[in-house]
């Protein structure tokens, strides 16, 4: 008899990003970018709400490497006005934003900034 199929992941819940110093990424990912914080679990946790999904800052607790993570993307509206806003309050400029793509019924804008660990975070806009 064949084995009925079990369900698939829907949506992704949760990014755990690696930090050496989640206090200092605390105030960048809250002050400089504007996610909401949800709560903090002791020293090596921080929580945050990045629309649907859930971003996780911890130090490395064994795996990964501060600094050398997998790119986040964050949509913004205006990458122009957003990418600026980020760097005013203090990101670090990586590329303004940039026409990276047209598709057919948009255009795909990036931009990056780095966050106080050396993280790239990219910025996206889709124009329609």
């Amino acid at each position: 008899m064949p084995t009925p199929p079990s369900p698939a992941p829907s949506d992704l819940g949760q990014i755990a990003f690696t930090v050496a110093d989640v206090a200092r990424a605390t105030v960048f990912y809250r002050d400089v970018l504007g996610l909401k914080l949800l709560f903090s679990a002791g020293p090596n946790l921080a929580f945050f709400a990045a629309g649907t999904v859930r971003l996780m800052l911890t130090t490395p607790q064994g795996h990964g490497e501060p600094g050398k993570n997998s790119v986040l993307y964050f949509k913004v509206q205006d990458i122009v006005a957003a990418h600026a806003a980020i760097v005013a309050r203090g990101a670090k400029d990586e590329r303004a934003p940039q026409l990276a793509a047209k598709m057919p019924d948009h255009e795909l804008w990036i931009g990056f900034v780095r966050d106080p660990e050396g993280n790239l975070v990219g910025l996206m806009e889709e124009k329609r």
